[in-house]
């Protein structure tokens, strides 16, 4: 009987634990990194190491801590065993995926799970910097009441139009949000959403849809063509005394752009929960009390947390029992990829 497939646990599960049993115990032999440092977690794929064999990896951000990102380097260190990565969170960019492509590995992401949390998180930047709440609470705090003249900066949400940059399902969850109170809502995507209601206007132009726009929430991936995405050119188009909100990475925007629209006043405010070189933030953020900042709190809550364990590893399962998982990341789509990288011998024997 041929041993079983390994899997990497790479390098903690918080709260799906009795489903890594569920999931992957009857058919698979799970093991956790416990490498001090990518030397060693490298080292231990070899012969006779703990990791030999491996065949899956699931990965997490917090094994960026003592393995860094799994960027060109760290994939190219991998055993020839290795055919799927399981990445837990929507945004993949900690893994080089166009490395794992040229070794034959296959990378899977977490859309759906995330959704509604990032979504309200989003609709939180958004009510926060309409009504100029974040600076009403910071005010209270340091015992002052309410800030002078706030209300000639704070708006209704009401009837306020709202555009989605990448209208996915981060997106689409935040354009149902909204109808509650409602909101108009247009949007820009490479093309049209056919999963989008009827209260979404789509526009090619993105700069047409901009100009419309009273509030912009920004959800497409970081990728080394949306770099800097939102820059001068779109920051300008928008509507005067308009607003942006970023829950998606922060160099998707362009920051020096973004702080000079906040400086003279072609922005009103932003909400920004992601940063460029994150855990640090720009202190020049600090000096715009209409600025609402979150240290990246999307999906930081153990309900979104658990669904996105889940969903990496029964992408795992998938992998396993079928020979492909439901979330391959786009750009295997791009290269037209066939997952056949499971032995149909160890298929046969799950």
């Amino acid at each position: 009987m041929p041993p079983r497939p390994r899997i990497l646990i790479c390098s903690t599960i918080v709260w799906a634990h009795d489903d890594v049993k569920a999931l992957l115990g009857s058919i698979a032999d799970v093991v956790y990194d416990d490498a001090p440092n990518r030397k060693t977690f490298l080292a231990e794929f070899k012969p006779g190491g703990k990791y030999e064999g491996t065949i899956g990896i699931y990965r997490e951000n917090e094994s960026a801590k003592k393995l860094g990102v799994f960027d060109k380097e760290l994939i190219d260190g991998l055993p020839s065993s290795v055919k799927w990565i399981a990445h837990n969170g929507a945004g993949y960019d900690p893994v080089d995926v166009r490395a794992c492509i040229a070794k034959g590995i296959y990378l899977s992401n977490t859309p759906g799970a995330v959704d509604d949390a990032t979504a309200t998180t989003a609709l939180y930047l958004l009510i926060s910097t309409l009504r100029q709440y974040s600076l009403a609470e910071r005010s209270l705090r340091s015992l002052k009441w309410k800030p002078a003249g706030i209300n000639t900066h704070a708006h209704d949400v009401t009837g306020r139009t709202l555009g989605i940059l990448g209208l996915g399902g981060i997106g689409l969850r935040l354009a149902e949000l909204v109808q509650s109170f409602p909101m108009r809502v247009i949007y820009h995507s490479r093309n049209r959403n056919p999963k989008a209601p009827s209260y979404c206007e789509y526009f090619e132009n993105v700069e047409e849809m901009l100009a419309q726009t009273d509030v912009l929430s920004v959800h497409v991936p970081l990728r080394p063509d949306t770099v800097g995405l939102v820059g001068e050119k779109w920051i300008r188009a928008l509507k005067p005394k308009s607003i942006i909100i970023n829950t998606a990475r922060g160099k998707v925007i362009d920051e020096e752009a973004l702080i000079r629209a906040l400086e003279d006043g072609h922005l009103a405010a932003a909400g920004l929960d992601v940063y460029p070189n994150e855990p640090e933030v720009n202190p020049r953020f600090l000096e715009f009390p209409q600025v609402t900042l979150l240290p990246h709190m999307g999906t930081e809550n153990q309900d979104s947390q658990r669904k996105m364990e889940v969903r990496a590893l029964s992408n795992l399962r998938d992998f396993l029992t079928t020979g492909r998982g439901k979330d391959l990341v786009q750009e295997y789509s791009q290269q037209q990829h066939k997952a056949t990288a499971v032995p149909p011998k160890v298929i046969s024997k799950l």
